[in-house]
């Protein structure tokens, strides 16, 4: 479908988003709209600096592969909270990430954003659809992401497609590392992702888990910077599923294949808990 794009002159503020989400409860629609929204982003070093210090992220230069999903978080919100979206933003489940890394990610800016949506499909508990992101220079595309959201209330005529699960490499213990009670609250503070799921335990019960839960993105950011010798600087595309979500306080291992142009990654909690698993390729 052709995306209907509109040029925001500042990213929205997220107050009144947030407030927008807490009060939008209702399914409105089966459909996706064909709505996307751009705007100029740069990046403030100090961010920068701090999103590197929870993550691990080493400072060679470039920005961490994950990072300019915070860049666009503030449109990312605007969107899933727009009047035309026909699915509450609270309760939506991260279940999938893939980044692609087009061209080294140098430079503070100035860039610009876009966020759509897109390939709206059957699964056995709901309906999948994308959120792909992107952000360009002036020489156009440098990368690209597709988070996969489950919507819990919906169905969807149509059997869920199959995913393809590609043969297991050897793993090896790579890196280990605590997610502590207040990891969730400190990286809201900087991604600007405050979900309740992931304030406090009290928060998170109100939404059905435990204690309150790691964000999936800190979790793939976490782990990128324990990779980032496996990567290269560009022309690369990293996918992850999340398992079980990593319950707060944790701790946590990753497992990796050895250094190649392709490979495979796993995060386990306690008890060999399954958290996520991911891969790595070349464009």
């Amino acid at each position: 479908m052709a995306t209907d794009w509109h040029d925001l002159p500042t990213p929205p503020a997220l107050p009144g988003l947030f407030l927008r989400a807490a009060l939008r409860r209702k399914v409105t629609g089966k459909t996706l709209p064909e709505l996307g929204l751009r705007g100029p982003v740069s990046v403030d070093p100090g961010h920068l600096a701090r999103y590197r210090q929870l993550c691990a992220a080493p400072d060679d230069g470039y920005l961490p592969p994950a990072y300019p999903h915070l860049l666009a978080f503030p449109l990312q919100m605007r969107l899933l909270t727009d009047a035309q979206f026909p699915f509450p933003l609270l309760g939506l489940v991260h279940l999938e990430n893939r980044i692609q890394v087009l061209r080294p990610l140098g430079g503070l800016g100035p860039f610009r954003v876009g966020v759509r949506l897109a390939n709206l499909q059957p699964h056995a508990k709901g309906a999948l659809f994308s959120l792909i992101t992107s952000l360009e220079d002036q020489l156009g595309l440098l990368w690209e992401a597709d988070s996969r959201l489950l919507c819990r209330s919906v169905r969807l005529d149509g059997a869920p497609l199959d995913a393809e699960e590609p043969a297991p490499l050897p793993l090896q213990a790579l890196a280990d590392w605590s997610a502590p009670a207040d990891i969730g609250r400190r990286y809201a503070r900087v991604a600007g992702d405050y979900n309740p799921i992931h304030l406090s335990a009290l928060s998170a019960r109100l939404f059905g888990f435990p204690r309150a839960i790691a964000h999936g993105l800190w979790s793939k950011g976490r782990a990128l910077g324990a990779l980032a010798s496996h990567l290269p600087n560009a022309g690369y595309e990293v996918a992850v599923r999340f398992q079980k979500p990593v319950l707060l306080p944790s701790h946590v291992a990753l497992l990796a294949s050895a250094p190649a142009a392709s490979g495979q990654f796993q995060l386990h909690g306690e008890q060999e808990l399954l958290h996520m698993i991911g891969s790595w390729r070349p464009l």
